[in-house]
């Protein structure tokens, strides 16, 4: 009786296991590690190949995150602190705006390789760096024709130069600014923009928002690619947040809030064919704003 009932566990246990893997988290082509966070379910996780968990996490609001080289995170669990932890979720570092400089929100931070943190303040209209203290040791004034906390910014990227490119939500447009704040390229993207990323060939890839579209702009200006709502067989664009051109030369595509019909996470060839694609909506929801291939 008793091997009887040690077996039945056992059973139960791979059941609950094969549940875990099998169940959730669709991924079609080869699969592959991700980081994917998302407010609606309150929760940022990594993704194994196998569709099982790693790390996870539990958040209020997300809307970026980084890999450390030493394996650490660098994200948010609201838009009013960026958080260091370590594998084990455990808070190492964290950063929240002072007080006295008034409301503020962050939508965007990376560690620098000078051991830095550049925080974008939203509401403040700076571009700061922080060191591990959270001293102040450099700040960037922003150009906002109204400033707001939720909307001055989304992500922001230092480009090879050492500028800032900023994706501007309420204003509409991508802005780059030398460390001094003088705005030195710009483009108007004309809809609710998420990213804006520099790509090697020296061109501007834009996760357009709720524009619902995927554009590469290059320093003249002009639109040299462009992945438009529909033009996917059987999926459509939603709010487009992240973006990113991946090293086979595919591009990386998060679509938020596009419904349970549609697949959270796109990769996709440069003729617009769809090779790999992330949907789970069982642990994860309709507000999965970032995600990150981590292979």
């Amino acid at each position: 009786m008793l091997h009887r009932i040690s077996t039945l566990g056992l059973l139960i246990a791979a059941s609950v296991v094969a549940l875990q893997t099998a169940s959730f988290g669709q991924q079609t082509g080869k699969p592959r590690s991700l980081f994917a966070a998302d407010y609606e379910k309150k929760f940022a996780a990594v993704v194994k190949p196998d569709n099982s968990l790693g790390l996870q996490i539990p958040i209020q609001a997300i809307h970026d995150a980084q890999l450390l080289p030493n394996g650490n995170w660098l994200l948010q669990t609201t838009f009013t602190e960026v958080v260091e932890v370590d594998s084990k979720g455990k808070e190492v570092w964290k950063y929240k705006p002072a007080p006295e400089s008034g409301k503020a929100e962050i939508h965007a931070f990376r560690r620098l390789e000078s051991g830095l943190t550049m925080v974008a303040e939203s509401g403040t209209t700076r571009i700061i760096e922080v060191n591990k203290d959270g001293k102040i040791v450099h700040a960037t004034p922003l150009k906002v024709s109204v400033p707001n906390p939720h909307r001055d910014t989304r992500l922001v990227r230092i480009t090879p130069a050492g500028t800032y490119l900023v994706a501007h939500e309420g204003e509409k447009c991508v802005r780059e600014y030398d460390r001094e704040g003088k705005i030195v390229w710009e483009y108007v993207v004309g809809s609710q923009l998420y990213s804006a990323v520099r790509l090697p060939n020296g061109n501007t890839l834009v996760g357009t928002g709720d524009g619902h579209r995927v554009i590469e702009v290059n320093k003249a200006k002009e639109i040299v690619w462009e992945l438009k709502e529909n033009e996917l067989a059987g999926v459509k664009l939603a709010w487009v947040t992240m973006v990113d051109r991946l090293p086979n030369g595919n591009t990386w595509i998060v679509n938020c809030h596009a419904g349970p019909n549609n697949p959270q996470i796109l990769e996709v060839t440069p003729e617009k064919k769809v090779v790999w694609s992330f949907k789970d909506f069982e642990r994860f929801g309709n507000a999965l704003p970032v995600a990150i291939a981590l292979d």
